[in-house]
């Protein structure tokens, strides 16, 4: 896929104002994203004349995920490179254990599978090998645990608290505690695992094909399916693979975010961002809107709305682009405190975690705009109220997998 040349459009031209380089700026304990023109992207999420901007297929790779949180975040939250899709040596067992897991008709079903694996000694085989992992098979066998634990109904335990041993099978928490160990992530039963960890080019891609823009114009398949293997893909399959997909679309939400990061609010650069963000987010929803008319036409099973209902439950639901424009919005602060921000957050890697809290400090100068008047304060407001229907949009796409007879209808695009 080639890149489209440089836009001229004086809307989406780099965002330095007259002057800056002679007056620096002070340093960040996350860097701006590089001052770079904007290109078109080659898919319109749209599908209509107003499309986002994507990086270039030269772009660097983003840091691993134990690296600086300090360092811009290339391609978003999505994992440095693609999942991995299968595993090999013992670590097959797992393999075939989650997909059996995900597909089972109930929890007790999926209890019994682990509960066979248990007496067969092949929980504690893989124990015995988690230290072993390199960290991407690490991750994947992370995702692969994460399966198993939502689809036994034990994803709000704590693998290492006394009272889970009374209510989870002991090998399978022995694992469990074993790889969130090797990842340095001790709550990873969540979207982000189960979503960003669970997907695979249906075909093999060009190589230079940066995370995101393979995420983004490849057809993509789930590597462990909801469905059992020769149906169609269920409705969770189909929401993870949205949840991804939204992911990799609002990638350019990751740059905009580092844009405004420290900036003033009377910088004049300052609303021509937001209205970037304004259009960012509002591609963002019309992505979540092409999904789910396929999402409601899949196939769906008490198990799966199950699972479903558990993870939302639990706060697991939410996406980490979402959380990355509401670090620099503060539309969570809108709610009763700061504790279900970071609630959401636990989800995620620390590397991550420290990254929006970095962004919390330092877009803090720009949340000041929604305590002022005049067009630059409108425009943040109009940013904030895009997130807003863009999270409720994610939302009535969870009802209508959860809950598709009775799914609030989506809301019509603005």
């Amino acid at each position: 896929m080639t890149t489209m040349p440089t836009t001229t459009d004086p809307d989406l031209m780099p965002l330095t104002a007259p002057g800056e380089a002679a007056t620096p700026r002070p340093r960040l304990a996350v860097p701006p994203a590089q001052r770079t023109p904007v290109r078109r992207p080659a898919d319109d999420v749209t599908g209509a004349a107003s499309s986002l901007s994507s990086p270039s297929p030269s772009s660097p790779s983003s840091p691993p995920c134990g690296s600086s949180p300090h360092e811009a975040r290339m391609h978003g939250f999505l994992p440095e490179r693609p999942p991995v899709r299968s595993m090999i040596g013992t670590w097959t067992r797992l393999d075939a254990m989650a997909h059996a897991a995900a597909a089972a008709p109930g929890r007790e079903a999926a209890i019994a599978l682990v509960e066979r694996a248990h007496c067969a000694s092949e929980l504690a085989a893989l124990r015995q090998r988690v230290s072993r992992l390199s960290p991407r098979n690490a991750e994947a066998a992370a995702m692969r645990v994460a399966v198993i634990a939502v689809s036994c109904g034990w994803n709000g335990l704590d693998p290492q608290a006394p009272a889970a041993r009374q209510v989870a099978d002991e090998a399978f928490l022995d694992l469990w505690a074993a790889v969130a160990h090797r990842i340095d992530h001790d709550q990873f039963v969540a979207l982000p695992t189960l979503a960003l960890r669970n997907w695979a080019p249906e075909r093999k891609p060009r190589k230079h094909i940066p995370i995101d823009q393979l995420a983004r114009t490849e057809a993509l398949v789930p590597i462990v399916r909801w469905a059992p293997e020769g149906q169609p893909l269920s409705r969770l399959d189909r929401l993870m693979l949205a949840a991804t997909r939204l992911e990799a679309h609002g990638i350019w939400l990751f740059r905009l975010a580092e844009t405004l990061a420290g900036r003033a609010p009377d910088d004049s650069s300052t609303p021509t961002a937001l209205r970037r963000l304004v259009r960012v987010q509002h591609a963002l929803r019309a992505q979540l809107r092409s999904e789910a008319a396929e999402l409601a036409a899949a196939p769906t099973t008490p198990q799966q709305r199950a699972v479903l209902g558990a993870l939302a439950e639990q706060g697991a639901l939410e996406p980490p682009v979402l959380q990355a424009a509401d670090a620099v919005l503060g539309v969570g602060g809108r709610r009763p405190g700061d504790g279900r921000r970071q609630h959401l957050r636990r989800h995620l890697p620390a590397s991550h975690r420290a990254w929006l809290s970095a962004m919390d400090r330092h877009c803090a100068p720009v949340r000041t705009l929604a305590h002022r008047g005049g067009p630059d304060a409108a425009v943040y407001r109009e940013a904030q109220e895009s997130l807003i229907a863009l999270r409720r949009t994610y939302t009535s796409l969870v009802q209508a997998a959860a809950h598709p007879s009775t799914a609030t209808p989506l809301p019509t695009a603005a």
